[in-house]
């Protein structure tokens, strides 16, 4: 039905391209008399549409004049003008929804118009890239359109400082990545002074590779992180306990099996690995040994909680995550593998302990788990942006998760050139070694003729075995990985050359373009870097703004003479291999996300240069082994040859269908994350804003005063228990819970208020406090007071709020477990969630009162941090030490010693 719809109607993205076609047209009729503007005129048009937005006109009114000045400056300042689909593309990103572009269709030259439009309201833009080298190469190649039409262009690099993040930000366009602006967000709410915010408010974002940044990253939260004071011996004792033990993995058909004959195969063992669902589980043999190992009576007491938790992260680290798929050890650390792109993840540490237990069982020095600090998802974070928009060559597979989640709907935009890649059929195997040697015997074949390939894995370990296996037939090829990311722009750049090999892991976000025949600019500007050149010089040769600058000019004419010379080498080349087919791409597996696939295969065929592209997969992959059907093995038998590819629908179907299933248990896993991080969210937004208000000089007197006769309206809830008659109050209670405030000792006897009503005693009380404070200010000084206001409830309400963190991390943790009870997880978390939030918020209350009656010392009061920020989970920050406290150990605290065993029942026995 939906299929004869489109027929007769066209796609959603076609009729949606057909509404804008009037706007197109009219930044296109407008070119010829925009291309009459002298260069100071077209300049002077920034000014003009400025004066005209605070006239009262729209973004919408002056879009095509706007555009079309964009696209004559691009055309001078770059050489490039945008084509017709460009100038669509723009549009889509402009009304904040997502525009579906191919890779090679110049998705970065498109940004330059939405984000040109919407920096003349002096609110800023966003552009957000997946990493540094991206941010820095297009701040620097766009910028010079921007800074050609008058407006100014920083970029965030996670080595800037405080005043350089200000000054890009408060720039008219700002690049970024999408981890330095959310932790950039962070640490705004983390401050203690209002001038070491960096942030302007969130206005409009345009975000690069949008699939990658709100869909595969959303499951994990930005975290920044401050030091813990928990021994790190447990993670040792415990990895050498697993690492003694003997388990099995379960089949993924197991699951169908009788019960019965699983458990008396869980009996010989200690532990069993369920690789589909990433759980190692201790059997009752291995709970034993663990009992008799750690002298414990019974493991599942919650005295033992803290050896439970050791023992399981130990069993995740030794037996379900692997090295060189998930992590590799660099110069003595556990650095993370992005399982998306292949790349490091510098600083990012795996948490709940299993960082350490990894550190554990490769034998290096584990560092104290770490205390959050501030957190929150990529969905929340983008949300808050007035705007979001989004570009990318794959998003339609996730296109209804883009419009639950954000809001935004996807828009196809058609290729400027028709995409003339041939997509062969999969190839099949029955295992893993026979499909590697199909794939390297056509490798063999292609390379003979000189067609350039790209091969594509999902891992370190699987490039460097098809690497080997390359070096054995004598096969000269490049690689590149998360080891050898350092050399990822030249590999990529020269990979269209003829015969030309590159093993590449995922090659999501990658950012260059595969020309075919090779880049004759990148390989100018490597022969410049060999002569001396400064990279400074080197990013203003290609540029046709105009300078006085000697040095510049001189650069300009030898690049000039390099370019050509590469350019008729190039030209030469890029003939010859589209005369032997383009670039071939072979992926050696399926990713569990099409859109990855999808993405390999785009690297061929650009701007409408042939290509092909093949899938060689076996019933050994992961995808294949955990998700597909298990018809497929009974479907083909044992006596089929290993050699030989399987082609049947079937199988097809049972591919796609296993990646079906994996996207929506993805999906399922991040809206789960979401549901959680919206309780988070409404209470993060209530705290953030209670601290701009401090922050932003705010009087706080009123504010404090209405927070001292909120603990007395609780006080008298609270120890009149429900009686108007004084006698009956708990009047011990009533003045204790005061005393610590503002109440003088013996003042609430029953001589003094026998004859008062409720009301009369609360007004007493509120007149009372009142005084008291005045007193207080005027002890102290009225203006050295509103200080110190502040620097009490910013310690109160950060030190509240890192415990209720942590709180609300221990509460989720536990949770799911309410499920058994047939309670809604979720609706449990947000219930009691809130309760611990509303405990929170008169703790809050109650300590500010508290503090600021009783200041004693005032001259030393000062302004501090709670905590330190010591790492974030995505980025390094290097510089920062972390607070270590000096904390006696408590009787029902963990022995130091690394037993697990609390210290009362440990070396703290005779003490």
């Amino acid at each position: 039905m939906k299929a004869l719809f489109e027929k007769i109607f066209g796609s959603y993205s076609e009729r949606e391209l057909k509404k804008i076609a009037p706007l197109v047209d009219k930044i296109e009729d407008l070119e010829e008399s925009t291309e009459k503007f002298s260069d100071r005129e077209l300049k002077e048009k920034t000014s003009e549409f400025k004066k005209r937005l605070e006239k009262g006109e729209t973004l919408d009114d002056i879009l095509p004049e706007a555009f079309a000045v964009v696209r004559e400056a691009s055309s001078r300042v770059l050489g490039m003008k945008h084509f017709r689909v460009q100038l669509e593309g723009g549009i889509i990103l402009h009304q904040g929804r997502i525009a579906e572009m191919k890779t090679g269709e110049g998705k970065t030259l498109v940004a330059t118009l939405p984000a040109y439009l919407n920096a003349l309201t002096g609110e800023g833009v966003h552009i957000v890239t997946v990493n540094d080298y991206l941010a820095k190469r297009d701040k620097e190649w766009m910028g010079k359109v921007y800074e050609f039409l008058g407006l100014s262009v920083g970029c965030i690099t996670h080595d800037m400082d405080s005043e350089e993040r200000k000054e890009a930000y408060n720039c008219d366009i700002t690049y970024g990545t999408n981890n330095e602006f959310g932790f950039d967000y962070l640490r705004d709410n983390m401050v203690i002074y209002k001038d070491e915010m960096v942030q302007r408010k969130l206005n409009f974002a345009i975000v690069d590779e949008v699939d990658s940044i709100l869909i595969d990253e959303a499951r994990t939260p930005l975290i920044i992180s401050g030091a813990g004071d928990k021994s790190t011996k447990l993670y040792y004792t415990a990895d050498n306990f697993v690492k003694k033990l003997e388990g099995r993995k379960i089949d993924p058909n197991e699951r169908k099996s009788d019960p019965f004959d699983r458990e008396i195969k869980e009996e010989v063992v200690d532990f069993v690995v369920d690789e589909k669902a990433r759980t190692v589980t201790l059997t009752e043999k291995g709970t034993k040994k663990a009992e008799g190992f750690f002298g414990l009576e019974n493991l599942a007491d919650p005295d033992n909680m803290e050896i439970a938790h050791h023992i399981n992260q130990g069993l995740k680290a030794r037996y379900l995550m692997k090295r060189d798929i998930d992590y590799v050890v660099k110069n003595g650390e556990v650095l993370i593998v992005d399982e998306f792109t292949g790349r490091l993840m510098h600083g990012r540490r795996y948490s709940d302990g299993l960082h350490q237990a990894i550190e554990a069982k490769e034998g290096l020095e584990a560092r104290s788990e770490s205390r959050t600090l501030a957190t929150i998802t990529f969905q929340n974070y983008f949300r808050m942006y007035k705007k979001l928009s989004g570009m990318t060559g794959t998003a339609k597979t996730e296109e209804s998760e883009f419009r639950e989640i954000y809001n935004i709907d996807v828009v196809e935009i058609p290729t400027n050139k028709p995409v003339i890649r041939e997509d062969f059929h999969d190839s099949i195997y029955k295992n893993e070694e026979a499909k590697f040697n199909a794939a390297v015997r056509e490798i063999k074949e292609r390379h003979s003729t000189g067609q350039p390939i790209l091969v594509g894995t999902i891992s370190i370990e699987k490039s460097e075995i098809l690497s080997k296996m390359l070096k054995k037939e004598k096969i000269p090829h490049e690689v590149l990985n998360a080891k050898h990311h350092e050399r990822e722009a030249e590999i990529v750049a020269q990979a269209g050359r003829i015969g030309a090999v590159t093993i590449a892991t995922n090659m999501a976000g990658r950012g260059t373009d595969i020309v075919l025949g090779g880049n004759p600019e990148y390989l100018a500007k490597a022969e410049m870097k060999k002569k001396g050149y400064d990279e400074e010089i080197i990013s203003q040769v290609d540029s046709f703004i105009d300078t006085k600058d000697a040095e510049i000019l001189e650069a300009r004419k030898v690049y000039e003479k390099f370019y050509e010379k590469f350019k008729e080498e190039t030209d030469k080349e890029h003939d010859e291999v589209v005369e032997v087919g383009g670039l071939h791409i072979i992926g050696t597996e399926r990713h569990e996300s099409r859109r990855i696939d999808n993405q390999l295969r785009g690297r061929a065929g650009r701007q409408g240069d042939p290509g092909s592209s093949r899938f060689y997969i076996s019933l050994e992959d992961d995808l294949m082994r955990l998700f597909g059907s298990n018809r497929v093995q009974g479907f083909i038998g044992d006596n089929f040859p290993d050699d030989e590819p399987l082609e049947h629908k079937l199988l097809t179907k049972s591919i796609e269908s296993a990646q079906s299933k994996v996207e929506g248990n993805n999906f399922a896993i991040r809206k789960h994350v979401l549901q959680y991080d919206d309780v988070m969210n409404k209470q993060r937004e209530v705290i953030y804003s209670e601290r701009r208000k401090v922050l932003e000089g705010e009087n706080l007197r009123d504010y404090i005063m209405s927070m001292t006769k909120s603990m007395i309206d609780r006080a008298i809830d609270m120890y009149s228990q429900g009686s108007e008659f004084v006698e009956e109050w708990d009047l011990e209670g009533f003045e204790n819970y005061l005393k610590t405030s503002f109440l003088p000792s013996g003042y609430l006897t029953k001589e003094n208020i026998n004859n008062m009503d409720k009301e009369e005693i609360r007004e007493k009380l509120y007149s009372l406090s009142e005084k008291r404070y005045k007193e207080k200010e005027a002890e102290i000084g009225e203006e050295r007071f509103r200080e110190i206001e502040r620097i009490v409830l910013l310690q109160v309400v950060d030190n509240k709020w890192m415990d209720h963190i942590d709180a609300m991390a221990q509460l989720k943790q536990g949770i799911g477990l309410r499920a058994y009870g047939q309670e809604d997880p979720v609706r449990a978390y947000q219930i009691e969630g809130f309760d611990m939030f509303e405990e929170m918020t008169i703790s809050i209350q109650e300590d500010t009162v508290k503090y600021l009656y009783n200041v004693e010392t005032p001259d030393k009061m000062e302004r501090k941090r709670v905590a330190k920020a010591v790492s974030t989970n995505k980025e390094n920050q290097g510089k920062q030490k972390p607070i270590v406290k000096e904390k006696k150990v408590g009787r029902n605290d963990p022995c130091p010693c690394g037993s697990g065993k609390k210290y009362k029942k440990c070396c703290g026995r005779n003490v």
